[in-house]
């Protein structure tokens, strides 16, 4: 009988792996026995525990009002988390997170030391609670030297849509352009038209994909007026024509 550890990810085949060692040996073998003691940080010793224990507390909760019991076996999802890199983001940009948005510079207001790009971190509110596991896009160096730039993308939400309030979408710009949006300065998807004042070009700073894109609306223009043009003439040249005869 042979006994070994081992520490592996989740999808590993143990049995296999046994039987393998069997036909490497020249004895044959299979699996006798299968423990898992570690899932992540939990293990036997301290942060597992039996569904008999959960019944137990469940049975002095209703029966006792006493939930110390329920607590004790009962873990807020936090403590999973506990091994990974923090960042602290104010309260006003929560609710945009859960909603998909990505991690900037102007919301962050904490950071451990050492975070690696590409490394996964968790996104912490001021109370502690976990809102989302995100993929780091900047280093701790670089989150400490810039001044704006995504510092992280989201991967998986963990907090439930809207238990902050919504808070983006309410500053003076935003009102703005909400505005002109309806009284037809700006089209319905918020870009400039025919109508757009001059100074909001002037004023209003515009992400790079719309910069591209309004770039682009403008080298077609460019591109067709000359056409417009020459119909025009050769129409003029048709009906002058006609006159003359």
């Amino acid at each position: 009988m042979l006994f070994f550890s081992c520490i592996c990810e989740s999808g590993t085949y143990v049995r296999t792996i046994c039987v393998h060692l069997g036909l490497i040996l020249g004895c044959g073998g299979q699996m006798q026995e299968l423990r898992r003691n570690r899932s992540g940080i939990c293990d036997e010793n301290e942060n597992m525990v039996t569904m008999h224990d959960v019944l137990d507390a469940q049975y002095m909760l209703d029966t006792q009002k006493d939930e110390s019991y329920m607590r004790h076996i009962v873990r807020p999802l936090e403590a999973l988390l506990t091994q990974h890199k923090r960042v602290v983001v104010k309260d006003s940009c929560v609710n945009a997170i859960c909603y998909g948005a990505k991690i900037l510079i102007p919301g962050i207001l904490r950071y451990d030391d050492d975070i690696e790009v590409g490394k996964e971190i968790v996104i912490m509110t001021t109370k502690g609670e976990a809102i989302c596991i995100a993929i780091a896009q900047m280093s701790t160096s670089t989150i400490a030297s810039v001044d704006h730039g995504i510092v992280a993308k989201s991967k998986r939400v963990i907090m439930e849509r809207d238990v902050y309030g919504r808070k983006w979408g309410l500053g003076p710009v935003a009102s703005k352009k909400k505005q002109m949006v309806k009284d037809g300065l700006l089209d319905k998807f918020g870009k400039p038209n025919s109508t757009t004042p001059k100074s909001w070009a002037k004023e209003y700073v515009q992400t790079d994909k719309a910069k591209k894109e309004q770039e682009d609306k403008e080298d077609e223009e460019e591109e067709e007026a000359p056409k417009k043009k020459s119909k025009k003439a050769v129409k003029q040249e048709v009906s002058s024509s006609s006159d003359s005869e």
